[in-house]
């Protein structure tokens, strides 16, 4: 099965698409990605996960067609951004 994987960033937007056996779970998509730059350069261990953005955890089971996220750090709280803002 393909399953793509994907690192956003502010002004650019990382994918890589595997090919996975049946049964991969998300921690299996990563290991297939953790050797590939710019990916090698992420803590892959650290950083949340996501299936279509819903956070998951890294042994769900993948199904064919399936997009998995690396989600950044907050670089601030959205409540204080607002308050802020206003």
């Amino acid at each position: 099965m393909k399953i793509e994987i994907a690192y956003l960033m502010p002004d650019d937007q990382i994918l890589a698409t595997v090919a996975l056996g049946e049964g991969a779970q998300v921690a299996d998509a990563l290991a297939a990605v953790r050797d590939v730059a710019p990916f090698s350069d992420l803590d892959l261990d650290v950083l949340p996960v996501g299936v279509f953005g819903r956070v998951v955890a890294r042994n769900r089971l993948l199904t064919d067609g399936d997009r998995v996220e690396l989600y950044r750090p907050l670089e601030a709280d959205p409540r204080e951004a607002r308050r802020r803002r206003t």
